[in-house]
């Protein structure tokens, strides 16, 4: 044991790897110098794992340096989408076969007559029931029928089930009749995936724990096979550290334990970019932030407030205005994801209404500009036909884009509306711009925040493109750009803590005689937590669990979460508890009531935390002098109609500490471009973020 202790404090790299629709990212810090090494390879679709060891050989560090590698991946989010999971059997109560049918009623787009209900993934004839009972509270109202469970074993095993979704009625509240039949199940059915609803989560709804525990399995023999192989890959590759993977929740897990419960990766890859911004919020004491996100096939966005990352647990996959989507009852960073990125297709509908994705080129073709067959327009052809990219510097020149091939893709477009290419592709950027706007306000002005009052974080290969001129329309002053931010997700996973959630329904009213339960269910789910992490080799103090509760007015439906201290030692404290509701309600609802409050569902996070990746300070050179040392060139750039502007063009690395620059110009790094529209101006700070003037409420021009 002291042996292995020595040699993980000799390993200095901690390395994350983030895989995306179009490309795979790849960042590696040295903790031992603050140095920062960056890799980026196309996503390898079908063969992901091909991807992450490109990435690494890439990069070129000596594997056997690496104390730990932190994974965000879209394998089971690309399994759930493109309906690639395996075939699943659903055993549950008898009487409680359709809940997957019937789902909720209160459905988007209501006045729609056309409107279809998400597909359930189990068919009916592979949802079973068995004899079994419990009430509300737990207790047993009809025993389990342990013959029902091998009938229904032996019906899927001739219908060729891989895997097997186990939810039984209130299981939430007592696991015992779920954990008997799985047992049945894994004897029964050797080498199937079988997932119980109670080791999934352990809030009430059945529609919504239903949906989840299928989900899981469905993706479960995916996903599991996935990491099996990449873990093993990895080693032989010499890696020897500790393997972890990013979970929605904006946390890691070790490979092991998300094998078990992939669904928690179902936003991987997008959580790590939040965890990001919000420590590098806090680094630099920016306040509130809101962060954009623009890879090559969608747009984040997220809102950080008072340094805590937004968490749900009523997260819908494939949501949409006019389609209720798939619930998933796990922990999920709240983020709004819409369908625009660089590798987003620009189209025209039947009326001739242009469209920008939420079809995207992807890693293969990919744009027109990448040469590798593409025909059709896309936003990274618009960027570079404007002249925002250069052809000759894309991924510091180990790709060069093909400016005639992207002028072609655009031709037919332009045709369509009579005008010349470089307006066509000015005309898709500006419908481009306003639906990933409508990122931006779906987590701000929606939700009854004002975004005047926030900092934007944009990362990406397209946020520094987009954002700055996005925030000026918002009202937003301050613009920060991370070093690297088309790595930057990658990067926010090595600042992630190893993190478990446990969610548990406990309806009571909330009154002085509630402190003694709240305490012992309470101290129960840490101790299941800390358990957890013992299992891992973690010991007990480095530990901290943080306790929250959602709670509700007597009567209402809906619920508030508010904190709750470490200990509940008597009335004062659940009075404190109280008193915190009736605030938070006030600020989410604008109203409050005289009424009793409930307790609904109780919340712990255990954290065990990591050491932020240091990093090393740049040189200082004020003002233009810095500037001067990093430019490089001249080059028209397209603003807007008949606003072709010669701009200079900085190379990113060469900027030193403090060097300021004014727009209208070019920043440009090996994985990203900056665009300072007119009347913005740009400083770089003391570790290479750029912190953008946007103008907003001067009355500049954009």
């Amino acid at each position: 044991m002291g042996g292995g202790a020595a040699n993980l404090l000799s390993m200095a790299l901690r390395v994350a790897v983030d895989i995306g629709g179009t490309f795979t990212d790849l960042v590696y810090v040295d903790d031992a110098t603050g140095a920062l090494g960056l890799a980026k390879t196309s996503t390898t679709p079908g063969r992901l794992q091909e991807g992450v060891l490109a990435a690494i050989r890439q990069a070129g560090f000596d594997p056997a340096e690496v104390a730990r590698f932190v994974h965000g991946t879209t394998v089971v989010i690309n399994a759930i989408t493109e309906r690639k999971g395996v075939p699943v059997g659903l055993l549950t109560t008898r009487g409680m076969r359709d809940v997957l049918e019937i789902g909720r009623g209160n459905r988007p787009d209501i006045y729609n007559l056309r409107y279809q209900k998400p597909r359930p993934f189990v068919p009916r004839r592979l949802r079973l029931e068995v004899r079994e009972r419990l009430a509300p509270d737990g207790s047993v109202v009809e025993p389990l029928r342990e013959d029902d469970v091998a009938a229904a074993a032996e019906a899927f095993r001739r219908a060729g089930v891989q895997a097997v979704a186990v939810c039984f009625l209130h299981a939430y509240a007592n696991p015992e009749h779920e954990r008997r039949a799985g047992d049945l199940l894994r004897r029964l059915l050797p080498g199937a995936f079988v997932t119980l609803s109670h080791e999934i989560t352990r809030e009430w709804r059945e529609y919504e724990r239903t949906s989840t525990t299928v989900l899981n399995a469905y993706v479960g023999p995916i996903a599991s096979g996935y990491l099996e192989r990449l873990e093993a890959d990895l080693r032989a590759a010499g890696i020897g550290g500790a393997l972890h993977i990013m979970q929605s929740g904006g946390g890691t897990i070790t490979f092991a334990a998300a094998r078990e419960t992939p669904i928690h990766l179902v936003e991987s890859g997008p959580v790590g970019g939040v965890v990001g911004a919000a420590a590098l919020a806090a680094e630099l004491d920016l306040g509130d932030v809101i962060t954009l996100d623009i890879g090559g096939t969608t747009a984040k966005s997220s809102l950080i407030k008072g340094g805590e990352v937004a968490v749900t647990t009523d997260y819908r996959l494939e949501w949409t205005p006019r389609y209720a989507g798939y619930p998933v009852k796990v922990p999920v960073v709240d983020i709004v994801e819409i369908g625009a990125g660089g590798g987003s297709i620009a189209w025209l509908d039947d009326t001739g209404r242009l469209h920008v994705g939420p079809e995207s080129a992807g890693a293969d073709p990919g744009p027109a500009a990448y040469g590798r067959g593409g025909t059709r327009p896309t936003v990274t052809d618009a960027n570079l036909i404007t002249g925002r990219l250069d052809p000759e510097a894309f991924l510091g020149g180990r790709m060069r884009l093909d400016l005639e091939a992207a002028r072609r893709a655009y031709q037919p477009l332009a045709a369509h509306y009579g005008i010349d290419v470089d307006a066509a592709a000015l005309g898709v950027l500006r419908v481009a711009d306003a639906v990933m706007m409508n990122a931006l306000t779906l987590v701000s002005v929606q939700r009854g925040y004002d975004p005047r009052d926030f900092s934007l974080v944009v990362m990406g290969g397209g946020g520094p493109l987009h954002g700055p001129a996005l925030a000026r329309e918002l009202g937003i002053r301050r613009v920060v750009v991370p070093r690297a931010p088309g790595h930057f997700s990658a990067w926010g996973m090595l600042t992630s803590d190893l993190r478990r959630d446990l969610v548990q329904t406990f309806v009571t009213d909330l009154d002085h005689a509630a402190a003694g339960d709240l305490e012992a269910r309470f101290t129960a789910m840490e101790t299941e937590l800390i358990g957890a992490f013992a299992a891992e080799g973690l010991e007990r103090a480095a530990v901290t669990c943080v306790r929250a509760a959602d709670l509700r007015y007597r009567g209402q439906e809906h619920t508030v979460r508010v904190p709750v201290p470490g200990r509940l030692d008597g009335p004062a404290d659940v009075e404190a508890v109280i008193g915190r509701f009736h605030e938070a309600h006030q600020r989410q609802y604008t109203f409050r009531l005289d009424s009793g409050v409930e307790a609904v569902n109780l919340h712990v996070t255990a954290v065990v935390r990591q050491p932020r990746p240091a990093r090393a300070p740049l040189d200082r050179v004020s003002g233009e002098a810095g500037a001067n040392r990093a430019l490089v060139g001249r080059r028209a750039v397209l603003f807007g109609a008949g606003q072709r502007l010669e701009v200079p063009v900085y190379d990113r690395g060469r900027l030193p500490a403090a060097a300021e620059v004014r727009g209208p110009a070019v920043i440009a790094e090996e994985a990203s471009t900056t665009l300072l529209h007119p009347g913005m101006a740009m400083v770089v700070d003391d570790f290479g973020n750029l912190h953008i003037d946007t103008g907003a409420g001067r009355g500049v021009e954009r």
